[in-house]
């Protein structure tokens, strides 16, 4: 059933048209990027921001990017900030966090929720909103705290609406992400050796890019404080990702239990962590970062979003990514680098 929804999707978009688009050409009325940050991504309820609220990690990065940039947060229209987790949907975090990051109170701000693409798409909106002329310079974030809110926000199912339970892909919506990562597994064939082999391949390029600075210029050290085992207040500086397995082989790996399932195959190993963090791009069009005398880091071509069955939510990018594709007028084989959110190996 899930397999010939697939098929439904890709043949409606194999009809649509492709939107025009200049990569490679400069233009004024281009949506560039002009300061991007992030903190380090530090393991949930273990890691360096354990202690750390997730208003305080949005300031620090929404801060961090007009510092950087130099320009005056006056300027700033509007923040959109992407996150899943906290309380409120994050509204009145994002607020606080723009208000003590020294944004003026005419600054607006909003959160969104597109799940584990929230903070892509705030940078989406952003752009869009700069485009059609509705801001002239933007912030997009994303920010969560999974240690705070990490399964404060589950419900029992009786919760919900029975009758539209009955409906099995209605039904699918509630089901663990975990599971979903079991689902295209067993589904597209993905082995346990598979998923550890790409897993392993994973942790060593963000080990080799950490041990040699890649990811500095990225990154904003965080002052903040964490208490330790006797509970004790510590002020420390987090500077680096805590997440990485630095010393992992196939059989470290391959020794690893099944999270989810008993006979499954989404391990500690081959799953994401659960993580603390946030991140923020500064955007306008490419005539107001010349104007002001901005560096231009990135310029924004297009998105595309498919919806997929929710039991397979995993394979979202491999029917998202050749519609934007298109709508860039390129090809897959164009393509150097696909980064992914590899949120199960089983997925990416």
């Amino acid at each position: 059933m899930a397999s010939n929804r697939l098929d439904q999707i890709t043949s409606h978009f194999a009809g649509a048209g492709s939107q025009s688009v200049q990569i490679g050409v400069k233009n004024p009325e281009d949506v560039v990027i002009v300061s991007a940050l992030r903190t380090p991504i530090t393991r949930g309820r273990r890691g360096g921001f354990k202690d750390t609220t997730h208003e305080y990690l949005l300031s620090v990065v929404l801060k961090g990017i007009v510092e950087k940039s130099g320009i005056d947060p006056a300027l700033i229209d509007d923040v959109v900030v992407g996150n899943v987790l906290p309380p409120g949907g994050g509204a009145a975090q994002a607020r606080m966090a723009m208000l003590h990051a020294g944004y003026p109170e005419a600054s607006g701000v909003m959160a969104l929720n597109r799940q584990c693409a929230s903070g892509l798409q705030a940078v989406a909106q952003v752009a869009a909103a700069i485009r059609d002329g509705t801001i002239e310079i933007g912030v997009a974030a994303g920010a969560e705290s999974m240690t705070a809110s990490f399964g404060d926000n589950k419900r029992a199912e009786n919760y919900y609406d029975q009758e539209m339970l009955k409906t099995p892909a209605v039904r699918d919506c509630l089901l663990p992400m975990g599971i979903t990562s079991e689902n295209v597994a067993t589904q597209f064939g993905v082995s346990r050796q598979k998923q550890d082999q790409f897993a392993l391949r994973s942790h060593q390029k963000a080990s080799y890019a950490q041990k040699n600075g890649l990811f500095k210029e990225e990154i904003l050290p965080v002052k903040t404080k964490v208490k330790d085992a006797k509970g004790n207040v510590l002020e420390v500086i987090v500077s680096e990702d805590d997440g990485i397995r630095h010393d992992a082989t196939l059989q470290s790996l391959g020794s690893l239990k099944p999270a989810f399932k008993p006979d499954g195959a989404s391990t500690a190993g081959n799953s994401s962590q659960v993580s603390d963090g946030a991140a923020a791009v500064l955007l306008m069009k490419r005539k107001k970062a010349t104007e002001l005398g901005l560096p231009i880091i990135g310029k924004f071509i297009t998105s595309a979003v498919v919806g997929v069955p929710p039991s397979i939510m995993g394979v979202g990018p491999a029917y998202a990514i050749p519609e934007a594709v298109k709508k860039a007028g390129i090809t897959i084989n164009d393509l150097d680098v696909v980064e992914l959110n590899e949120a199960f190996a089983s997925q990416a």
